[in-house]
């Protein structure tokens, strides 16, 4: 079991690492934030429909999971809609850094989910994150409106994320997300046939564009989406958050590299970053000790 625990925790580092890389993307396809999430939920769920099917795992689940299912695919397709139009009208560097909030959003709504209390070094990590996001802001008041976006964002992301925390415990991983993945993407169906925007000029996308939809919706959104579900056996939906905070780390520099001259931010916003890192660290080694306890105890 802590082998199995420390992998999980590996395989969560890597895909934070590939979520850091997927806001990268959203700033390069361009195309409307709403019609790249339409994209993502098409593909990613046609990749995991063919990997269910050809590993022999069956689609069936209880009508009141799909209930579940389809409203946490509304809440990933919000998500993800406002995350990319944050990135559109601020930068990566922003998006990314305004999600470290998840981890104190978490730390709150959590206990509720799961009926346990309120441990309050979360708590304390999450205020330090807070402090850290508005020392950013303070230099940074020009990107306000991209700020908003991704607080709704993150704000959706923790409360899918405790959904999710739940579900695993009774089904498959990939096939929860293929059902996510589809109501979201009929949801936004829905929303675009009353807006009449599935014309021609909507499926004409250039060949650039399609690439990197392709490896947002395989390797950022189908494999990553599912890992991240599966590893929720073993860490808590607060670890994920938490850890899910180096996502702005990986972002910002990968953005700095890939994109350059428009995700170069003030030493004051670096400043920020390097702390949120020190909160995650922290927080390990605090939840490393306490299951020493826990064993010790036992």
């Amino acid at each position: 079991m802590p082998n199995d625990r420390l992998k999980s925790y590996l395989n969560l580092h890597l895909i934070v690492f590939i979520w850091g890389f997927t806001a990268i993307l959203g700033a390069l396809i361009s195309i409307p934030a709403d019609e790249i999430v339409w994209y993502r939920m098409l593909m990613a769920a046609l990749f995991l429909a063919s990997y269910i099917f050809f590993s022999g795992r069956s689609f069936i689940i209880p009508w009141t999971s799909l209930l579940q299912l389809t409203f946490v695919g509304l809440l990933i397709a919000l998500h993800w809609i406002f995350f990319f139009h944050a990135i559109h009208v601020s930068n990566v560097s922003i998006t990314l850094a305004v999600f470290s909030l998840g981890a104190f959003l978490a730390s709150l709504l959590e206990p509720l989910f799961y009926g346990r209390k309120v441990l309050w070094y979360e708590v304390f990590f999450g205020l330090v994150i807070i402090a850290a996001l508005s020392f950013i802001m303070q230099v940074e008041v020009s990107y306000f409106k991209g700020m908003l976006f991704a607080f709704v964002s993150i704000v959706l992301g923790v409360l899918f994320t405790l959904s999710n925390g739940k579900l695993i415990q009774k089904h498959d991983s990939a096939v929860i997300t293929f059902y996510e993945f589809l109501a979201g993407l009929l949801f936004i169906s829905c929303y675009f046939i009353f807006q009449n925007k599935f014309t021609l000029d909507f499926f004409q996308v250039s060949v650039n564009n399609w690439l990197l939809l392709f490896v947002l919706s395989s390797i950022c959104t189908a494999y990553a989406f599912t890992a991240s579900v599966k590893v929720m056996k073993q860490l808590s939906p607060y670890t994920v958050m938490l850890t899910t905070n180096l996502e702005p780390v990986y972002g910002i520099v990968l953005a700095y590299f890939i994109i350059g001259e428009k995700e170069k931010m003030s030493a004051s916003f670096y400043g920020g970053a390097v702390l949120i890192i020190a909160v995650v660290i922290l927080n390990g080694i605090l939840k490393h000790k306490h299951s020493l306890k826990m064993k010790i105890k036992n």
